[in-house]
């Protein structure tokens, strides 16, 4: 059986172990604060045996190397994780890592970086998705282009409506203005944000979130959508996408 332990780090990420109970393996999906983790991992009373990076920004791989030195984990990252620490096993789109008789596909969700990936559990119908996606948002678009990013997302649309995504950051709130002022009159959105709003007054979490929700109020994922490309312009999704993520970076 395999357990997610999530736990907050640095200002506003979130971290996460995965944990298989029969063979007592744990991967750490990203390492924004090795200490933090480290300190997660021994309360519950776990080792971290390996380490799965989505890309090669600090706040995702910036703790590798002391991890490693803690515990002599296995890294498995894209080949642009090379400029923070050392990779045992380089992973690229279309690849798959095993915790134990688990298996997790490596899906290319480039963009935010050109190498990032996110890692699919099928089984337990749950991805790890980094900063490629967020509840009602997108990661910025620092190395990628509009094309590649689209196709990016659209992977991600096209995984099992049930899939709960594990986003990196508690960034929702912020995306939900965005998001109704891209969306207006979406009553799924207006739904999720009551919620939302709810949440984060009790101080709670907004992550993870499920596929089904995002595919009908986050706007990056429904750049495809008639009312979206209305509103934002474009020939052809890509575009209507890069108009949204200029917004979003101006708004």
């Amino acid at each position: 059986m395999l357990s997610v332990h999530q736990f907050p780090c640095l200002s506003d990420n979130y971290g996460y172990l995965l944990h298989n109970s029969v063979t007592g393996e744990t991967a750490a999906i990203d390492t924004p604060d090795a200490k933090e983790y480290l300190k997660q991992a021994e309360a519950k009373g776990w080792t971290i045996t390996h380490i799965w990076n989505t890309h090669w920004h600090p706040d995702h791989a910036g703790g590798n190397v002391e991890i490693i030195e803690a515990t002599g984990a296995r890294v498995l990252a894209p080949k642009e994780v090379e400029k923070l620490s050392p990779i045992d096993r380089v992973v690229a789109h279309g690849d798959i890592v095993n915790l134990g008789e688990h298996r997790a596909d490596v899906i290319d969700v480039s963009g935010h970086t050109n190498g990032h990936v996110a890692f699919h559990v099928v089984e337990e119908g749950i991805a790890f998705v980094g900063d490629s996606v967020f509840a009602l948002g997108c990661g910025r678009m620092f190395e990628g282009e509009p094309k590649q990013f689209w196709a990016s997302l659209d992977r991600i649309r096209r995984l099992p409506t049930a899939t709960t995504l594990y986003c990196a950051h508690e960034y929702t709130e912020a995306n939900a203005k965005f998001a109704q002022h891209a969306d207006p009159g979406n009553s799924a959105l207006e739904a999720y944000i009551e919620e939302i709003t709810a949440k984060r007054a009790r101080g709670e979490w907004t992550v993870p979130t499920v596929l089904s929700r995002e595919l009908a109020t986050n706007p990056f994922l429904r750049a495809d959508d008639p009312a979206i490309i209305a509103k934002w312009g474009g020939d052809a999704p890509h575009e209507t996408f890069a108009a949204l993520r200029a917004g979003k970076d101006n708004f």
